[in-house]
């Protein structure tokens, strides 16, 4: 489990494939800051840009900067964005028991691929703009959370349209500065993952209809 407060912003530097055909995932190397792995072993949990990811190798003291590599299957690939290529990228360490839940309760799991179609300033902040698909519409409110490339954003509007919905987000100077969103630009994809309470609530609801 994550809580969408991204600890640190890492950056795929290489990306090999696992073999020759589509069917094949890819090994990803990811450099960290320093002193970023060095309760990171083999095996760990690590969500990258909103994606799950196991922990396959370890090099704390690279003579460039610390980095891991994880091997990601095509499923994966298929379902996210941003994980097929070198660049930055938002970094969480899997939630410990006792540690503070300063966001909401993420899973990990994309749901989801959006697409920016606005970001621009705001006042002191920045408002971002994301067309989310029909599938996950519903589970959009009103100041409910979304994840957005790993990150605990809260839904300041929605707007439902033929192909969707429209998301409205209010991104803080300190949002900006300590994650990968301020490299966003119009069009480009993101991964989306609703709030978990959202799954749930519909399962309950639709339990008693069968």
């Amino acid at each position: 489990m994550f809580t969408g407060i991204i600890t640190a912003v890492g950056r795929i530097v290489s990306v090999q494939a696992l073999g020759a055909s589509s069917a094949h995932g890819k090994r990803l190397a990811i450099e960290t800051p320093a002193g970023y792995l060095d309760d990171a072993g083999l095996g760990d949990s690590i969500a990258i840009s909103g994606a799950c990811m196991t922990v396959t190798g370890v090099d704390a003291r690279a003579s460039a900067a610390p980095r891991f590599t994880v091997d990601v299957s095509a499923e994966s690939l298929a379902r996210t964005a941003g994980l097929d290529q070198t660049g930055p990228v938002n970094l969480e360490k899997a939630l410990r028991a006792g540690d503070r839940l300063g966001g909401h309760m993420v899973s990990g799991h994309v749901d989801g691929i959006g697409r920016v179609t606005r970001i621009e300033p705001m006042c002191e902040s920045w408002l971002l703009v994301i067309s989310a698909p029909a599938t996950l519409a519903r589970y959009l409110a009103y100041k409910g959370s979304i994840t957005v490339n790993g990150v605990s954003l809260t839904v300041n509007q929605v707007s439902d349209n033929a192909n969707g919905a429209e998301i409205s987000i209010n991104l803080i100077p300190h949002t900006m500065q300590s994650t990968a969103l301020h490299t966003l630009t119009v069009g480009a994809p993101v991964n989306l993952e609703i709030d978990l309470i959202a799954r749930y609530v519909e399962r309950m609801l639709g339990a008693g209809r069968n």
